[in-house]
């Protein structure tokens, strides 16, 4: 059993190429960080943009590269590179904050529950699949980070409580506050780059498909939190 978990692990992390680096270990990682400072200079912010698009083209392509590879697709020195993302994390960071923070900006356009759910996944994973390599590095660096960590330390992500409680929020007066807590951990299990990766890697699912099967999900956890309600009324 522990074989065949570590098998899966490995299929779902590994790049779709030969880079296998490691990334630098205990450097805290926000999947969606603060905005760049506004206050760079125009010709700083074209050259952190373009080595942004080279670096989401690299990972977009499966390649995950050094900040030295990117600072050669660039073709911008590596003082110039490292000047902007001095560590894999910074990199890292940055990619997945243009590529997948739309994301984040996500709202309901329904005042019904399974309508909002249906919306999220409807509107999220297009989104990862488009930016698949960059969600895969985030992940492989999340876990390493995490193996390398000091005890008692702890990578705190919290953007999909808040996007599954906004999704939520129309069943806050029809069910008890115990309840609702458990649909919302339920469908933190239909929602997330792991369920995404998982369908894609291990059942070899394509992106209709995923979204057929979680949003299938989707209307199983909210019918069975309702039927609980009406016994328990």
């Amino acid at each position: 059993m522990g074989q065949d978990l570590s098998v899966r692990l490995s299929i779902v992390l590994t790049p779709r190429l030969e880079d296998t680096r490691k990334f630098e270990e205990n450097v805290p990682i926000s999947a969606f960080p603060a905005p760049r400072d506004e206050s760079l200079t125009h010709t700083r912010a074209k050259t952190r943009s373009l080595l942004l698009a080279c670096a989401m083209e690299l990972y977009d392509g499966g390649v995950f590269p050094s900040i030295t590879e990117l600072a050669a697709h660039a073709q911008v020195s590596r003082a110039t590179a490292y000047r902007y993302f001095p560590t894999q994390s910074a990199l890292i960071s940055a990619v997945v904050a243009k590529s997948l923070g739309p994301i984040l900006e996500w709202q309901p356009q329904d005042n019904d529950a399974l309508k909002r759910i249906h919306q999220l996944l409807a509107f999220a994973y297009p989104q990862m699949e488009q930016h698949e390599g960059a969600l895969r590095a985030a992940l492989q660096l999340s876990l390493q980070q995490w193996a390398n960590a000091t005890p008692g330390e702890k990578f705190v992500r919290g953007n999909r409580k808040r996007l599954l409680k906004l999704a939520v929020e129309p069943l806050q007066n029809k069910l008890p506050a115990e309840a609702l807590q458990r649909v919302i951990h339920a469908f933190s299990l239909i929602y997330g780059s792991e369920v995404f990766l998982v369908l894609k890697d291990i059942w070899g699912l394509e992106l209709d498909d995923i979204q057929d099967v979680t949003q299938w999900m989707a209307k199983a956890i909210i019918r069975q939190a309702e039927e609980d309600a009406r016994v328990e009324g």
